[in-house]
């Protein structure tokens, strides 16, 4: 895209000069118009979007620098280069006031002119490049507050942000708030790369089609989650024709979750609670609802909590390798399904185990189809089974499966580690070496470290610095002829009475026993 100029100089001569041998178009630049006096300038300034005015310091009427000022109250990001010939510094400086780009004399040098022009379109290109980075920042800055906002992180200032920046104080009192989580996103998570792009995709499209649709403020939850600010008048058909959208354009369905009515800013954060309540209710209602909080009995409600604080607890056990407890936790869960009494609502519950299963996984950099070696299409075995104990079993026996690999690749993972300071230590058995020495050179705190190098070893830092001194003194006792003194200096003890009777303590003869043996 080039840049729009115009030039402005009463005289004719040098006005043709300028359009005739400057590389205007080299410079990616196009000249729109020339004229002879300020009124002229000034009406094509108003009619043409102009980039960069050239024009002469002093014509009649309406000299240069009034054309500038006047210029400038109605396009601040114009740029101005004065030409003139005069070298009277009163006008000069008066073209410094107006942060012009150059002030080129006449006779003028062609280079000069070019140079200031080059200046101008360098101050054009990092203006643009700020404003589209801007752009770029202005949806996810609003999501950032409008996600305070729901979540009741906001302060005063994201209040006074969103209702100047983003029209919040004119929104139609009682609110309430909807959230809608994507139904297949797990499907798609495991397929390919492409399909995990869509879901960038149609939040994206969701909130602008809640834009064109009135719903003015909303944001982006999580990877599959967008929430929307509902005003008075919006009616739940709105929220219907959009999750219709997203079917037709995407191919999957949307839950809604619907809150309670708020009547002020402090109360959407409740709203968007009970909107996210409602949306988990999606594993015993099933897919492509619309659930309204204030219809949910309570009853409903406790069985998700409890569903909640159970997760977590399987979670734990999963983790630590208790499979005594991962059983108990299961039963406890499926204890909740089959009341159900629904075959339906039983492999939706398996299926909603297996998403939350596959999000915490993720916070420990692993993956649920990794680790099974499968892929989405293998969970289709939850709709073959016959019964909820069938399913209950071919869950627990896939999480045995997950916590036997977590623990194994923990156990290989931290002896590495354990082996590492190994031989960390052995190649410094000499040296004053510390555990804090050690956390620091392998970014631990000291703490974490000893808990895991008890674990894995079964003894102490300290006792196992000793046992590694004590078979370092032995082999030097057995294949050299050095005196003791020395060898306890190179087993790390300064002071040889404690080098000998840590030695006597260990093997039970002093180290010159051990070497006339």
């Amino acid at each position: 895209m080039s840049y729009k100029v115009l030039l402005a100089d009463d005289e004719r001569l040098d006005l043709e000069g300028m359009r005739t041998f400057i590389p205007w178009q080299k410079l990616g630049m196009e000249v729109v118009d020339a004229v002879t006096n300020g009124f002229n300038a000034r009406s094509v300034l108003t009619s043409e979007k102009i980039d960069i005015l050239v024009t002469d310091v002093r014509m009649p009427h309406m000299s240069g620098l009034e054309l500038a000022e006047l210029a400038l109250t109605e396009k601040k990001d114009l740029k101005i280069i004065f030409v003139s010939g005069y070298q009277d510094f009163h006008y000069a400086k008066q073209a410094l006031s107006l942060n012009a780009c150059g002030y080129v004399l006449k006779p003028m040098d062609d280079q000069e002119l070019i140079d200031s022009l080059i200046k101008a379109r360098d101050q054009l290109d990092l203006e643009r490049k700020r404003q589209a980075e801007y752009s770029q920042m202005i949806p996810v800055v609003k999501n950032e507050y409008m996600l305070q906002l729901f979540e009741g992180a906001y302060t005063e200032s994201t209040i006074e942000v969103l209702h100047r920046e983003y029209n919040l104080v004119h929104f139609a009192w009682p609110g309430r708030v909807c959230v809608l989580e994507i139904d297949d996103l797990f499907k798609m998570e495991g397929q390919t790369d492409e399909s995990r792009g869509k879901s960038n995709t149609w939040l994206d499209s969701l909130l602008e089609w809640s834009q064109e649709a009135g719903i003015l403020h909303g944001c982006k939850i999580d990877k599959n989650r967008v929430a929307l600010l509902l005003q008075q008048h919006t009616g739940l058909a709105v929220v219907e024709r959009l999750v219709d959208n997203v079917k037709r354009e995407f191919g999957t369905t949307l839950t809604a979750g619907i809150g309670g009515n708020c009547s002020e800013v402090y109360e959407i954060e409740r709203s968007y609670r009970q909107a996210l309540e409602a949306v988990e209710l999606k594993m015993f209602r099933g897919k492509g609802k619309l659930i309204e909080f204030e219809d949910v009995p309570k009853s409903e409600m406790d069985d998700i909590k409890m569903f909640d604080v159970r997760m977590d607890a399987l979670f734990k056990a999963l983790s630590s390798y208790e499979l005594v407890r991962i059983h108990d936790e299961l039963d406890a869960l499926f204890q909740t399904a089959k009341n159900a009494k629904s075959k339906f609502t039983v492999r939706n519950y398996a299926f909603y185990l297996l998403l939350k299963l596959d999000d915490y996984l993720h916070t420990v950099n692993e993956d649920l189809f990794e680790l099974l070696n499968m892929d989405m299409r293998s969970l289709d075995i939850i709709l073959q089974l016959e019964t909820i104990d069938d399913i209950h079993l071919w869950l627990r026996q896939r999480l045995y499966q997950i916590s036997e690999l977590l623990n194994s690749k923990r156990q290989k993972k931290n002896w590495k580690l354990i082996s590492e300071i190994i031989s960390f230590i052995k190649d410094r058995i000499q040296d004053n070496i510390t555990l804090r020495d050690v956390a620091e050179q392998f970014s631990f705190s000291p703490n974490y470290l000893g808990l895991l190098f008890k674990e894995e070893t079964g003894k102490n830092f300290s006792e196992y610095l000793i046992m590694l001194r004590m078979e370092r003194a032995c082999e030097l006792l057995k294949n050299t002829n050095l005196k003791i003194y020395e060898i306890a200096d190179q087993v790390g003890y300064r002071y040889l009475p404690y080098f000998s009777r840590q030695f006597k303590e260990t093997y039970g003869k002093t180290p010159l026993e051990y070497r006339r043996k």
